[in-house]
This record gives C-alpha cells, sequence and structure tokens, in this order.
C-alpha cells in the first residue's frame, strides 16, 4: 500500500529525511559525471541483496525512469530538486515507495521515509534503520563539533529534516497563514507549500517541519515538531468553527456534485474541489467517502501521474480521464 493509501484527517502524512555524506568525497555539485556514476555503482553493490525489516530497496537509475521522474514527484517520492537535475543519479525504493533513497541529490545520500498520518516515530525508526546500514557500509562524514556534515549548513548536526503535511483549509481561507508561517518561523520551524521548500502551498495543503538540526538529538526535533503540529491543528479546528456551517456545507457538496458529475477536470480544480470535499468528511458532512481514497485520487491523478499510467495525452485528454477516474471512484 502507498503512503496515502492510510491518510489522515489533518495530519495527512508524516516525512522523515536524512542527510549523509560521504568523508573526502566532494559534494554533489561539486562531484564530475565519473565521480557520480562510481558513487552511485558503490550504492548498487552495497545495497544488494541486504534486507530490512520493511523489505529491500531496489535500485534505479535516474537515466531508465525518466518517464517516472516527473510523476514520482507528484507523489513525494522525490524532491523536486533531485528531478530537475538527476542525470547520471540514481535512487533506492521501497516496493511500496514509502522509503526511498536519492543518491546525489544536495547531498551523498538523502533517506527519506514518508507514511500516512501522524506517524513521526515510526517513520523515525525506519529511518534510522536504513541510517543504521549506510554508516555501517560507508565512512560518513562526522565530527564531534558539528555533528553530520551536510552540503548546505541549515543542515549540519542531525542531518535530520522531519515534516508533517497538513490539510489546513480553514486557516487558509480565514487568511491567516501567512502570519502563522511567521509566527512559527521565530522559534525554528517553517510552514512550506505541498512540495516543500519553494512550492505554494495547494487547496490548503502545507508542510510543517523543523529549520534546527544542530544542538539537539533527533528525538528532540521530532517531539518538538509534534508540538507546534498539535497547535496548528487546534488552531484548524478552531478555524473551522468559525466557518459558517451553511455556507460551508454549500461549498462542500457542490465540490462533491461537481466530482461526481462533472466530464472534464483540470488538475487545480480537482485540488480544490477535493480539498472541500475532505473537509466535509472530516468535519462529518460526508459520511460514505474516507479520507484515504480522496488523497488517493488527488495524487493519482496529477498529469504526470496519468501519463505514467495511460500514456502521453493531451491536456484536454487528461482532463476527460481525471473526471471520469473520479466520478467512477466516488
Amino acid at each position: 500500500m502507498s503512503w496515502y493509501g492510510n491518510s489522515g484527517d489533518i495530519v495527512v502524512s508524516t516525512r522523515i529525511r536524512i542527510a549523509r555524506n560521504i568523508k573526502n568525497l566532494p559534494f554533489p555539485h561539486k562531484m564530475n559525471g565519473e565521480q557520480i556514476k562510481d558513487f552511485c555503482n558503490n550504492i548498487k553493490s552495497i545495497i544488494k541483496d541486504q534486507k530490512f525489516s520493511f523489505g529491500s530497496l531496489k535500485y534505479i537509475s535516474a537515466d531508465d525512469a525518466v518517464s517516472e521522474i516527473s510523476a514520482m514527484v507528484e507523489r513525494h517520492v522525490l524532491s523536486p530538486d533531485f528531478a530537475s537535475n538527476f542525470s547520471g543519479k540514481a535512487l533506492l525504493i521501497s516496493e511500496d515507495e514509502t522509503v526511498s533513497v536519492m543518491l546525489c541529490e544536495e547531498d551523498h545520500i538523502r533517506i527519506q521515509v514518508i507514511l500516512g498520518d501522524n506517524k513521526l516515530n515510526e517513520a523515525l525508526i525506519i529511518a534510522k534503520e536504513v541510517d543504521e546500514f549506510f554508516k555501517s557500509a560507508l565512512d560518513i562524514a562526522y565530527t564531534n563539533e558539528l555533528g553530520f556534515l551536510t552540503a548546505c549548513p541549515t543542515n549540519i548536526g542531525t542531518g535530520l529534516r522531519a515534516s508533517l503535511m497538513l490539510h489546513i483549509p480553514a486557516i487558509q481561507n480565514l487568511g491567516v497563514a501567512e502570519q502563522l508561517s511567521e509566527s512559527i518561523s521565530k522559534i525554528g520551524f517553517t510552514l512550506r507549500g505541498l512540495y516543500g521548500e519553494g512550492s505554494k502551498a495547494q487547496a490548503g495543503f502545507y508542510q510543517v517541519s523543523n529549520q534546527v538540526t544542530l544542538g539537539i538529538t533527533e528525538d528532540e526535533a521530532i517531539n518538538n515538531l509534534e508540538g507546534i503540529a498539535s497547535q496548528i491543528v487546534n488552531r484548524e479546528k478552531e478555524a473551522r468553527n468559525e466557518l459558517n456551517l451553511t455556507e460551508t456545507d454549500d461549498l462542500v457538496f457542490r465540490a462533491l456534485a461537481t466530482l461526481k458529475g462533472a466530464r472534464i477536470l483540470t488538475s487545480s480544480e480537482t485540488a480544490n474541489l477535493i480539498s472541500m470535499v475532505k473537509l466535509g468528511v472530516s468535519a462529518g458532512r460526508i459520511k460514505d467517502i474516507d479520507n484515504s481514497l480522496l488523497l488517493k485520487l488527488f495524487i493519482e491523478t496529477k498529469p504526470n501521474t496519468l501519463q505514467t499510467k495511460h500514456g502521453i495525452l493531451t491536456a484536454n485528454d487528461r482532463d476527460i480521464l481525471r473526471a471520469n477516474i473520479i466520478r467512477e471512484a466516488l
């Protein structure tokens, strides 16, 4: 089951990312093509036949998966940065795509675990298992003074970034998301768009993550994030109570009717409609649809994901296919 097969209500999903680098090897942006190739081949050899508690990690050359790269970004398996410059690089991925490792993105090794719902501790345990394997097999760059060394100074220390994807449409609709973002940035957290750094919020979906990686432990980072996320969740619940019930019901059921009846749906329109229906499900106004189905439709009807599964399509063909898939599902 993919990570979005078990999505939550306000807290939709959890992501743990750990950055590691190899001692005496230039950071990826300073490596030439031959160095990248040698590094990836080395990882391929050491990961072969390695078993983890969640199964194995399949080695994939990014150049052999060109048609799938953009779709993997839409499914949050890969970062937009990796997709923008993947030539000669590689990734490791579990069968259900909940665990992935990007090789030579910003750092030599970027371990990522993404799970549905709020499962920070569970995701950290899995990420640490993969991390311990690499630390035992490779000479990881580390100093007692600074901790793990990373390409970006903001990741030095634990090298860990933890994030939660939140669905907070009421906060967005009340126009207080920017104010919230400014407030939490002062205490070491960041509120970003759907695809992390540099991306915009879409349909009420945001990512909240830690900014501080130096001078704290991994467990402290997780606990701190849990605390701030709890405050945001409570603020979203308050914001939902401030919404006009009749007006919100009207938006929710109009959105549901459109999804059930539309013959053409753009990606952005779909995102906004699903967001409203999800709000209705969370509020108990819609009882025969669950959050996991909505998020599955949200992810799997993205443009590149559709093309990976159904072949090259025109924009209009995608919009028609998207509407058909959603109509049948609902």
